[in-house]
C-alpha cells in the first residue's frame, strides 16, 4: 500500500506550497494563502483541482534544484451556491507567486475549461510578476493569459481578485477581465513601481499611493471595489457571482424572492424635493424598487454622480445605472460617462436587463471636460445604450435636459418602456437659461414671466407623452410594480444589430 502512500505525501507536500516559514510570513501580512482563498471562495468540499504536481522545467540558475509541486499556482474549479465557477489562485509562499511558463499552462488550461464548458473564472492575483530565470519564457506565458482573457471577453464572466502585489506584465490580464476588486493595504497594481517611477521622473510615491486600493477605486477607475481584508473580499466575490449568468448563453439567475411585486412605496411620491435645485439620494429610490431592497453597487467610489450595480426584480438580476443628484447635481460628465458605458456593456453581453433612473441637468460644462474628450467619453455611454438590445427599461424622476436625455436610455435609443415620473422635466434646457435665450435683451421682468410661461410649457413630461417618446406617466409609489410588469412582458424579447465583425466604439 505504499503506493498509495506515496500520493498522500505528495499530496501534503504539495498544500503546503512554499513551506511553514512561508505561510507564516503570509499570515503575518495579514494575507491568507492560496488554497485558504480557494476554500473561502468555494462552497465546502467542492474544489476539484487540476496539476497539483505540475512542476517548473527551468534550468538556469540552479532552478533544477527547486522544483516546489503546483509552481505557485493552484487551479481547479468548483461552485458558488452550488454554480460552476473555474479559479486560480496564485501562491505568494512559491517563488513569490511569480509566473512561470508552466505556472501560465496551468492558468490557460483553466480558462480553455471555462470557455469549453461555459462557466466564469475568477483570478485570484498575488504574485512578485514574471519569472526572471526564466526570462522571455515566463513572458510569452503572460501573453497566453492575455490572448485567453480576451477571447473570453463577453463569452464567460471573468473576475479579477487583487490580493498582493500585481506589477509590469501581470496587471494587464486584470485589466481586460469584467471585475476588479482589490484588498486595502495589501494590494496594489501598477505597470511600473515606485523605485522605477523616481528613477525615470524623479516623483517620490510609494506603492500605496501609487496602485494601493484607494487610488484605484476612486482616482483611476482600474477596480471596481476594495475591501478591508481577505475574507471580505471573497465574500463578496460570491455574492457578486449569484448575480451573474455563467456564460453569453445563459440567462441570469432567478432566486426565490419574498417580496410582492405590487408592493407600493407610498413615500417615493414625497421623494422628489418641491425645489427643483434640492439634491435627494437616488440609492433610496433604487433600495425602494429592489427585492429586499439589495443593491450591488459596483465602482461605489469612483465618479459617483452616477450610480451602477445589479439588484433583482421578481428575482431576477437587473443592471441598474442611475444619475445622483447627490453629487455634482447628477450631471455627466468624463467619468460617469466611461464608468456607466462599460457597466451598460457588461450587461448587454451577458443579457442582463437595463433599468436607468434619469435626474440629468446635462453635461458637466468646463475646459478641462472639453480638453479630456468629453465629447468621446459621452459618446461612449451613447453608443452602449444604441447598441444594447437587451430589454431596457427607463424612469425620469425630475429632470432629462438637451443631449443627455438623448444619452439616458431614452425612446430614440431603443428603450423598451420609458416612464417618466408626474415630476419629471423633459427639454432642450433648463427654463431660465432657455428663455435668456430666446428673448434676448429683454428686461428683467419680461424675462421672469416667460420663464414662468416655460416651465409651464415645458418643466413637465407631458410634452414628451404627446410625441409618444414616454410611454406612460406613472405614479411614483406604483414604480416597482410597473417596471416588475415591464421587465416581465419583455423575458421574450428578440432584437438583432446588423451584422458586423464588430463595431468601432468611440474609445
Amino acid at each position: 500500500m505504499d503506493v498509495l502512500q506515496e500520493l498522500e505525501d505528495r499530496r501534503q507536500a504539495a498544500r503546503n506550497g512554499g513551506g511553514e516559514r512561508r505561510i507564516a510570513a503570509q499570515h503575518s501580512k495579514g494575507k491568507l494563502t492560496a488554497r485558504e482563498r480557494i476554500e473561502l471562495l468555494l462552497d465546502e468540499g467542492s474544489f476539484e483541482e487540476f496539476d497539483m504536481f505540475v512542476a517548473h522545467r527551468c534550468t538556469d540558475f540552479g532552478m533544477e534544484q527547486d522544483r516546489p509541486a503546483g509552481d505557485g499556482v493552484v487551479t481547479g474549479w468548483g461552485t458558488v451556491n452550488g454554480r460552476m465557477i473555474y479559479v486560480f489562485s496564485q501562491d505568494f509562499t512559491v517563488f513569490g507567486g511569480s509566473l512561470s511558463e508552466t505556472h501560465a499552462q496551468k492558468v490557460c488550461k483553466i480558462m480553455d475549461m471555462a470557455m469549453q464548458n461555459g462557466a466564469p473564472v475568477v483570478g485570484i492575483n498575488d504574485s512578485g510578476g514574471a519569472r526572471i530565470q526564466e526570462g522571455v519564457a515566463s513572458l510569452a506565458g503572460y501573453a497566453e493569459v492575455f490572448q485567453r482573457n480576451i477571447m473570453a471577453s463577453g463569452v464567460v464572466p471573468q473576475i479579477s481578485v487583487i490580493m498582493g502585489p500585481c506589477a509590469g506584465g501581470a496587471v494587464y490580464s486584470p485589466a481586460m477581465t469584467d471585475f476588479i476588486f482589490m484588498v486595502k493595504d495589501s494590494s496594489y497594481m501598477f505597470v511600473t513601481g515606485p523605485d522605477v517611477v523616481k528613477t525615470v521622473t524623479n516623483e517620490v510615491v510609494t506603492a500605496e499611493e501609487l496602485g494601493g486600493a484607494s487610488t484605484h477605486t476612486k482616482k483611476s477607475s482600474v477596480a471596481d471595489g476594495a475591501f478591508e481584508n481577505d475574507v471580505e473580499a471573497l465574500a463578496e466575490v460570491r455574492r457578486l457571482v449569484d448575480f451573474l449568468p455563467l456564460n453569453n448563453r445563459q440567462k441570469p439567475p432567478v432566486r426565490p424572492f419574498f417580496d410582492d411585486v405590487n408592493r407600493l412605496e407610498d413615500s417615493l411620491d414625497t421623494l422628489i424635493p418641491d425645489n427643483a435645485n434640492t439634491p435627494y439620494d437616488m440609492k433610496e429610490l433604487i433600495q425602494k424598487l429592489a427585492d429586499e431592497s439589495d443593491f450591488y453597487e459596483i465602482q461605489e467610489d469612483f465618479a459617483k454622480n452616477i450610480l451602477t450595480g445589479f439588484m433583482r426584480l421578481e428575482g431576477s438580476t437587473v443592471g441598474v445605472v442611475a444619475n445622483q443628484p447627490m453629487v455634482l447635481a447628477g450631471c455627466l460628465d468624463i467619468d460617469s460617462s466611461r464608468k456607466a458605458a462599460r457597466f451598460v456593456r457588461f450587461c448587454d453581453a451577458f443579457e442582463i436587463p437595463i433599468l436607468t433612473l434619469v435626474d440629468v441637468p446635462g453635461f458637466l460644462p468646463g475646459t478641462s471636460q472639453e480638453y479630456g474628450g468629453v465629447i468621446k467619453h459621452g459618446a461612449k455611454l451613447l453608443f452602449a445604450y444604441g447598441e444594447a438590445t437587451v430589454p431596457k427599461v427607463t424612469v425620469i424622476t425630475r429632470k432629462a435636459y438637451g443631449g443627455a436625455y438623448d444619452v439616458m436610455a431614452s425612446k430614440h435609443l431603443r428603450g423598451d418602456f420609458n416612464y417618466a415620473w408626474p415630476t419629471a422635466e423633459i427639454a432642450v434646457m433648463g427654463a431660465k437659461g432657455a428663455t435668456e435665450i430666446i428673448y434676448r435683451g429683454k428686461s428683467t421682468e419680461e424675462i421672469a414671466a416667460r420663464t414662468k410661461e416655460y416651465e409651464d410649457r415645458f418643466a413637465n413630461p407631458f410634452v414628451a407623452a404627446e410625441k409618444g417618446f414616454i410611454d406612460e406617466v406613472i405614479m411614483p409609489h406604483s414604480t416597482r410594480k410597473r417596471v416588475c410588469r415591464a421587465f416581465a412582458s419583455l423575458r421574450g424579447k428578440q432584437l438583432q444589430n446588423p451584422w458586423k465583425k464588430h463595431d468601432n466604439i468611440p474609445l
